[in-house]
């Protein structure tokens, strides 16, 4: 059981994790210990997230969202593996706390009448800057 916030808890069977061999720290060890952890959240399945916070989800998660509906978490930074299963579910649990945050609306303001002003103003001059770039004539 993986709890995210007091009242979502995510349960062991909507989590699945593989080990294979690491290419990160170690030495020789690496050779022979499988210490990467790969964290498969079933988040399509699970009955605890809602429909929104699933899509947000989704789109932060980018590449590791597979296309039946599954969130990938590859974690080989330790050489232990016991600290790569933890890494794996903070990361996990924090993805899922982003998601849960829904976005504030954008609320669409009109721009002053001093801006509106101000930008003609500066447009007016760069204007007469690029206007004196001319050819020059000798009638004088």
């Amino acid at each position: 059981m993986l709890q995210i916030t007091p009242n979502i808890e995510i349960a062991d069977w909507e989590l699945a994790e593989s080990f294979t061999r690491s290419s990160g720290p170690g030495g020789q060890n690496v050779n022979k210990v499988s210490t990467a952890v790969e964290l498969r959240f079933e988040a399509e399945r699970s009955p605890n997230l809602t429909g929104p916070v699933k899509t947000r989800l989704k789109r932060l998660a980018g590449r590791r969202w597979t296309l039946d509906g599954a969130l990938i978490i590859r974690v080989e930074e330790e050489r232990s593996q016991a600290r790569n299963r933890v890494i794996a579910r903070e990361r996990l649990t924090e993805l899922i706390r982003k998601a849960l945050v829904a976005p504030k609306r954008r609320i669409a303001t009109r721009p002053t009448l001093g801006s509106k002003k101000r930008r003609l103003k500066t447009k007016k001059e760069r204007g007469e800057v690029k206007a004196l770039r001319g050819r020059v004539t000798g009638d004088d």
